[in-house]
């Protein structure tokens, strides 16, 4: 079996961190010999990695944006594995495994999983301009959905080949087990009553993820008469301005913050729906995890939630930043009977189209194809030379 590496900026609680581990665990039940190497010294997954073998857990501990240690050291290690092909997670960790393979003079066929869209701040637009000419040398670039693809391919972020491979998750793992008495617990431990309609949203509280927003749209379900409540299940930067909002509009006794989870099962399943009011997404996980569980999502329009939710059968789109349409649908939602029968529907979506099986099948295929592929020296590529094909 070929030796794999995958390289992540971190191991903290993100999606792109989270589909990088659940990739390395499933082929190395496969028998592939795989490594992992993570540039910055934030973990919050390492238990959640089951190498096998050979395997090896490596942190560079960069302490800086570019640190020339961590390079030489990921140059040393790279020597001593020798992988034979490499997959970087998103754009920072692949420029440390472009640099470091040539430091370590090695030659291996090396793809990046891109998992963001659009570039929020001043600085993240000057980083893309960099990070576009390390895409630009990879074998391949994956993209989350096809949207996501067609946006950046307009925006010349592409490579000599270029696929899309939707995430997927585990959905024997992430199964309602319809333990009513077990829900209705943490129910009651949370502070929600039986009749409340709980509306969940899973994710690290940053400014892109627009947490604020669920809470101005709980203060206009309340406002209707909805009995409505929010769990956020996660922590992060923005938590205190959304306490602040809580609390300005006098919601602060209606929404839960969980802090970071493991496992977020029992938390998603204590929810009746749940939501995503992003300003940039690529291919949510949080969304195929709830849909998995059976719950609607009701998701703003970015990204690839247009290929996961399909309008009035398993969940609701509303454009991002449109709080009247968010609330609109997430009040269609305080039905019961309507949305058991989207979360039926949204499981099934779930199985058919978005299942971690079938990820990793077409991952698999795909570094098996580049390791066979001619690996001979590519001719310099231009700008040019990528826009014409």
């Amino acid at each position: 079996m070929p030796r794999m590496m995958f390289v992540t900026g971190s191991l903290a609680h993100g999606g792109a961190e989270r589909h990088a581990v659940a990739l390395t665990n499933r082929l190395c039940e496969r028998g592939h010999e795989c490594h992992v190497v993570y540039v910055k010294d934030e973990n919050g997954l390492e238990d959640s990695l089951h190498l096998r073998g050979a395997g090896t857990l490596r942190c560079l501990g960069a302490a800086r944006y570019f640190d020339t240690r961590a390079l030489r050291d990921f140059a040393s290690h790279l020597r001593h594995i020798q992988p034979e092909v490499l997959i970087a997670a998103n754009p920072y960790a692949l420029m440390y495994t472009w640099v470091a393979l040539r430091l370590a003079r090695l030659r291996a066929p090396l793809a990046v999983t891109y998992h963001s869209t659009r570039q929020m701040g001043l600085k993240a637009l000057l980083q893309m301009l960099l990070y576009r000419l390390f895409i630009w040398s990879t074998r391949c670039v994956v993209f989350v959905c096809d949207a996501q693809r067609r946006y950046c391919m307009r925006r010349a972020v592409l490579s000599r080949q270029n696929e899309v491979i939707y995430n997927g998750v585990d959905t024997g793992f992430f199964r309602d087990d319809g333990d009513a008495a077990a829900r209705s617990a943490l129910r009651q431990r949370l502070g929600f009553a039986d009749a409340d309609f709980v509306i969940g949203i899973s994710g690290l509280l940053r400014q892109e993820k627009n947490h604020v927003q669920m809470v101005e749209a709980l203060a206009a379900l309340r406002a209707r008469g909805i009995a409505a409540q929010v769990l956020m299940i996660g922590d992060g930067p923005m938590r205190g301005a959304v306490e602040q909002g809580a609390r300005t509009l006098g919601v602060q006794s209606c929404v839960r913050i969980t802090g970071m989870q493991q496992d977020v099962r029992p938390f998603v399943t204590a929810c009746d729906v749940v939501a995503l009011c992003s300003l940039t997404e690529a291919f949510s996980l949080a969304a195929i995890e709830a849909m998995a569980l059976g719950r609607p999502v009701v998701h703003s329009d970015v990204g690839g939630a247009a290929e996961m939710i399909e309008p009035g059968r398993n969940g609701y789109l509303f454009p991002a930043g449109d709080t009247r349409v968010f609330v609109d649908k997430l009040a269609a939602l305080a039905d019961r009977s309507r949305r058991e029968a989207m979360g039926a529907h949204a499981r099934r979506v779930a199985e058919s189209r978005f299942s971690e099986k079938a990820m990793v099948d077409r991952y698999e295929r795909l570094l098996l194809s580049l390791l066979q592929s001619d690996r001979t020296t590519p001719a310099p590529i231009t700008l040019h030379s990528r826009l014409r094909q």
